[in-house]
């Protein structure tokens, strides 16, 4: 992913909501799952945007995200359940861009999207 230009008022909600008094990279990860958690309306229809080497998807396809993965499973980075060839499949939400959601999921996943694309990090 390229870096975005920084954006002051998502900087501020991040560092103000997100990872407020989290002083290590698991902090930080609870930090954003919680946020997220809290934030997210499910389901919401989104797009494969980036194809990456540990999701089957193809960018253009849509999928229905269902749910976030377990807090374990998002420690290292946010993964979101699917339902997929008849199972559930976990895809990292960076992959994702949201296509029919409410403004709150809309603004958490961009917030989520920024700060992967900043290059920012639990660690």
């Amino acid at each position: 992913m390229t870096k975005r230009e920084q954006d002051e008022v998502r900087e501020e909600r991040i560092l103000m909501e997100v990872v407020v008094d989290a002083y290590g990279p698991e902090e930080r990860a609870m930090g954003w799952y919680y946020y997220l958690d809290d934030r997210l309306s499910f389901p919401f229809k989104a797009r494969c945007a980036r194809e990456r080497t540990i999701s089957p998807l193809r960018i253009g396809e849509e999928v229905l995200v269902e749910r976030l993965a377990t807090e374990d499973e998002c420690l290292q980075e946010i993964f979101v359940l699917i339902t997929w060839q008849d199972r559930t499949l976990g895809l990292p939400l960076a992959q994702l861009d949201v296509v029919e959601a409410d403004e709150d999921t809309l603004e958490a996943v961009g917030d989520w999207h920024y700060w992967v694309e900043q290059g920012y990090s639990y660690g």
